[in-house]
């Protein structure tokens, strides 16, 4: 009897702990996308109509016959010839014949879509009526009536030249580019679980919900843009028959945990090379299972990120194997500084001397040529991977400003939040020093194996005083004083605060890096920066001090984070909101109301901070984001220019492929071709990779821990 209580005890206990850990997230639809060929028993690519049998089960016909799914497969059958059988319009609208493109019936009412519009009847008294629907915005004599269907909700859609619209008890609704409506080349429509209607069009297929228009189209949602049918099951999920095979469209429940969960074993099967973070290649186009490992241009950087994720993750969890994963990141990244011709000089790249890729033959002088024709101060580096000293390894050398911000964010927050020991902590007091003091001793630059300064490596006055280097004056002071108050923060050495006053006193660093990044023309603006910026501003912000200080970095923060915060970029807006919350704390303080700040301005600092205290972000746009990130981080190409529902940067200079969607935020994420975090959220036209190289999960990772670490998701 004991046993039976404790055992119900326990029961309660485990029940009750799994029940805390489910309030950590609720539950929402994940869109998972499953294509299916002849590889899979379809008798041909071109699949003209599919339907779902008595039995739930969906039945595609080609012209090669008909098949049915079975769960994994698709086979041949004749039993599903029944329900491709084509229903007759028994009562003839009054329209010539050969023109009616598309009919439906629900109870006694009949819609049928014609060339010359929209016509209603009641099967009872037969008598037709032409619908001119109208709303608050349109009125419409509607033209091409491709589609006609009764969502579960009896209200009747329609797709035509004009656009969608539905008819309930108060009306009509139209929709148009305007309200959202993506493509307007209707070929069919299928009524789906809750009112959810949708269409198939000649570029991709449009699910609605009677508010929000989802788009899918690309590979990443179909084999073939072209839809020809679509049959919804009883879970909501879409089978979409194309001209290159069918998809499967369905809303798996998960968790943000579940989520994250799947992204770190993502990672961990096909893109740890190593202990460096990257992306892989795909030797067959779209299929992940014939990844091989990769070298990115920023191993440093991406495995930085990976690690500040799983540094987030042990703060908010203390998981042991979220600490483990953070310490390899950092062991790597250190591994990469300690490898190289001088003390503190940090490598792109660490592979074995027996990588397949020669390397050092494909980034040889025809390359360093042809780069020089249009950026003439490309580099001409020979070795760009020279041997280790004994021999066994290779590294990527003309290191960038990539790779220092990656090392420095990651070292603060590897320092507060997985080095818990004076013996865990040492080892990143001595790669934070090692880079810094070899910056310093260089006038403030990299110094590559050949004595020069790598390409994007210098933060000197001379660079930022010339005319080749003012451009990046601003963003790259602000970076070179964030590495100095993250070195002064993890070291304690007081000569790392010396030399940022130094900085600040004599060549105007702090002033530079108000405008922390260049936001015009379009030929100086480049999306990398954006993530360069934001990153750095996370170590410049937190560990600053001084109260004047702040303020500037706080005024450039949100210059710098306007400029991109309709991006629903989730990692920029986190940091965004982070480092507002922290500037909070000072506002709060009273500090900026005490006249000791910029007493010389008068009211300006209380003013000032009074304006900079609210926090500008949508947190609902994290979640969005966060929530609707696809599990395939496969690179494709997706082309946007041809959509109804965005409007084009018409800014003189600017890249004709930008725009943003019709309520003036970038596309949603899953529309989008870019699947890392330092891209541009509004361009139009994107091709990582064309399918043949998966992306690292740390695009989620990275936000979801950090924003749950910051208290921005609860």
């Amino acid at each position: 009897m004991k046993k039976i209580i404790l055992l119900i005890i326990l029961c309660i206990l485990t029940v009750g702990h799994a029940n805390e850990n489910k309030k950590i997230n609720d539950t929402f639809p994940q869109e998972i996308a499953t294509m299916y060929s002849v590889k899979d028993g379809l008798p041909c690519e071109k699949v003209y109509e599919i339907k779902m049998n008595e039995k739930g089960k969906p039945n595609v016909k080609t012209s090669k016959g008909i098949a049915v799914f079975d769960g994994k497969k698709w086979k041949k059958s004749n039993k599903g010839k029944r329900i491709f059988e084509i229903q007759k319009l028994d009562i003839q609208p009054p329209v010539p014949e050969g023109q009616v493109l598309c009919w439906t019936h629900s109870g006694k009412k009949i819609a049928v879509g014609t060339i010359n519009g929209l016509y209603i009847c009641n099967s009872e008294n037969k008598t037709w009526s032409r619908a001119l629907p109208a709303d608050e915005k349109y009125s419409w004599a509607l033209r091409n009536v491709k589609t006609v269907v009764f969502d579960s909700q009896n209200r009747l859609w329609f797709g035509a030249e004009q656009g969608v619209g539905f008819k309930d008890e108060k009306g009509w609704q139209l929709f148009t580019g305007k309200e959202g409506l993506p493509f307007n080349k209707f070929t069919c429509a299928e009524p789906g679980e809750n009112g959810v209607v949708w269409f198939g069009t000649e570029k991709g297929a449009i699910r609605c919900d009677g508010n929000k228009f989802s788009y899918r189209f690309s590979r990443r949602w179909l084999p073939n843009d072209f839809v020809n049918d679509i049959a919804v099951d009883t879970k909501g999920t879409a089978w979409i028959a194309t001209n290159g095979g069918v998809s499967r469209i369905e809303r798996k429940s998960m968790t943000l945990e579940d989520k994250a969960d799947f992204f770190t074993d993502q990672v961990e099967k096909r893109h740890n090379r190593m202990g460096f973070i990257a992306d892989c290649r795909l030797t067959e186009q779209f299929n992940v299972d014939s990844w091989t490992p990769k070298i990115s241009d920023n191993d440093g950087m991406y495995t930085a990120m990976y690690g500040s994720a799983h540094a987030f993750n042990f703060a908010v969890t203390k998981n042991p194997q979220a600490k483990k994963l953070a310490k390899r990141s950092f062991d790597s990244c250190k591994w990469l500084v300690d490898i190289t011709h001088e003390p503190g000089f940090p490598a792109r790249v660490i592979i074995p001397i027996d990588w397949p890729e020669p390397v050092n033959e494909q980034y040889g002088k025809e390359y360093n040529e042809r780069r020089q024709l249009t950026d003439p101060f490309w580099k001409q580096i020979q070795p760009r991977f020279p041997k280790n000293k004994d021999g066994k390894y290779r590294w990527k050398c003309d290191t960038s400003s990539d790779e220092l911000a990656g090392h420095y964010f990651f070292y603060g927050i590897y320092y507060d939040l997985v080095a818990e020991t004076e013996a865990e902590k040492k080892p990143v007091q001595q790669v934070v020093a090692d880079i810094t003091d070899h910056l310093i001793r260089n006038g403030f630059l990299l110094r590559d194996h050949d004595g020069e300064p790598t390409r994007w490596g210098n933060f000197s006055p001379e660079f930022f005083n010339s005319v080749f280097g003012w451009e990046q004056r601003g963003l790259n002071s602000m970076m070179m004083l964030s590495f100095l108050n993250v070195a002064y923060h993890v070291t304690g050495n007081q000569k790392y605060a010396e030399t940022a006053k130094k900085l600040r006193n004599e060549h105007k660093y702090h002033i530079n890096s108000m405008q922390s990044k260049m936001f015009f023309p379009a030929d100086f603006v480049v999306p990398w920066d954006n993530n360069l910026c934001l990153m750095s501003m996370y170590g410049l912000m937190k560990y600053e001090t001084d109260p004047e200080l702040l303020l500037m970095y706080r005024l450039s923060l949100e210059h710098a984070w306007l400029h991109i915060s309709k991006q629903k970029n989730a990692f920029w807006d986190v940091i965004y909101g982070a480092l507002v919350q922290h500037f909070q704390k000072y506002v709060k303080s009273g500090v900026y109301s005490s006249g000791k700040v910029f007493p010389e301005a008068g009211p300006y600092s209380e003013f000032t901070a009074k304006q900079l205290f609210k926090s500008n972000l949508q947190k609902k746009h994290v979640l969005e984001t966060l929530r609707a990130i696809p599990l395939d981080l496969i690179g494709y190409e997706m082309d946007n220019t041809h959509r109804l529902d965005v409007n084009f940067d018409s800014t003189p200079g600017q890249n004709p492929k930008v725009g943003w969607h019709y309520d003036s935020f970038a596309l949603p994420i899953e529309e989008r071709g870019h699947v890392r975090q330092d891209r541009d959220g509004f361009a139009l036209y994107a091709n990582e990779d064309n399918g043949f190289a998966e992306h690292e999960g740390t695009f989620f990772l990275l936000p979801y821990y950090m924003a749950r670490y910051h208290g921005i998701l609860k």
